[in-house]
């Protein structure tokens, strides 16, 4: 990177600029925790040196050192859960409002915005990509792109379909509703990952103008972008942006995303096949997680029966607890 015209090529060189990212994710608490050992040690061999009423001083440097050699080996158990070449990558996160009329449009956003604080609560960067509003309230669907380490692999087990059941503050009645909303999470992958496609004989091209929130400035002419690949099917669109240069760029990734995601999909369909085994929920699939606020409260994930009795802190991002069970659980698979 220190090297003579390594910035000539923009594009080479952020890609590696991106690898040495993602190295260091991995490097770095590798690094840390013996670093933390070696303190450790020495920390040993001055304590057998000192008198033994003169060791009482060392007790509070012994139990920094503990935390930190705790909190590092737990960093790097999880990084061994994030094996797969696409864990380390950034996530889209696309939502959908399913059956529920209103409630569903509303349960989707309530949605939308717990991701969006878990991101936060991360340190991560979110982008909306695109949102289509509900047409009394909440949204239709939205894509949300969160940017950073593993954001992909902390979230990949969110796919599947969410259910809520609450008091719907839209019937006046005050009855008890259920929900639907189905997430799916896909990859960013970067150039090493991405697969090839023929995006003037496959990909059709569609021109529209943009509507949601944030629409006032963009919707005055077609820029947003509808991609739909023709073998597949798949269909991906992105109107946040002004250019509508800069909304097929991204329209592009998140199609590529979307198909090498479909090509995992396929293979862990037949390596669970050969095995005899039920391949992992995807996308409009079964529940995965209900969210209930009526009559109890509690949020449960269907696949590792973890069970928490507080929903708010759930929907306002701390979501931890549920995505490093999901990995447990998938390991054991």
């Amino acid at each position: 990177m220190s090297a003579p015209g390594f910035w000539d090529d923009q594009e080479s060189a952020q890609a590696k600029v991106e690898e040495l990212r993602k190295l260091n994710a991995v490097l770095k608490p590798l690094g840390e925790l013996v670093q933390a050992a070696d303190d450790l040690q020495a920390l040993l061999e001055l304590a057998e040196e000192m008198p033994p009423e003169e060791r009482e001083a060392l007790h509070g440097e012994l139990a920094t050192l503990e935390r930190t050699i705790e909190r590092r080996l737990s960093d790097l158990e999880l990084q061994a859960k994030l094996s797969n070449p696409e864990d380390v990558c950034s996530a889209y996160v696309a939502i959908q409002a399913g059956e529920g009329g209103t409630d569903a449009a509303d349960w989707a956003q309530m949605l939308l915005r717990m991701y969006q604080r878990w991101a936060e609560r991360r340190g991560f960067e979110t982008e909306l990509l695109e949102l289509s509003e509900g047409e009394t309230a909440g949204i239709r669907n939205a894509t949300l792109l969160i940017k950073g380490e593993y954001a992909y692999g902390y979230l990949k087990g969110e796919t599947g379909v969410h259910r809520l059941i609450r008091i719907s503050p839209f019937d006046s009645a005050g009855r008890r509703h259920t929900s639907f909303a189905a997430v799916d999470v896909t990859p960013d992958v970067g150039e090493e990952l991405a697969i090839e496609v023929d995006f003037e004989k496959d990909v059709r091209e569609d021109t529209y103008r943009a509507s949601g929130a944030g629409g006032q400035h963009v919707n005055k002419t077609s820029s947003a972008i509808r991609l739909t690949h023709l073998p597949t099917g798949v269909v991906v669109q992105c109107q946040n942006e002004r250019s509508q240069h800069k909304n097929r760029a991204a329209a592009r990734k998140m199609l590529i995303a979307k198909l090498y995601q479909l090509e995992q999909e396929k293979r862990e369909k037949e390596a669970a096949a050969r095995r005899g085994a039920k391949s992992k929920i995807g996308f409009g699939g079964e529940t995965v997680r209900n969210y209930v606020l009526h009559p109890e409260q509690f949020v449960k994930d269907t696949r590792t029966g973890l069970k928490t009795g507080n929903p708010q802190a759930v929907l306002d991002g701390e979501l931890d607890r549920f995505l490093e069970a999901y990995l447990e659980w998938s390991m054991r698979q």
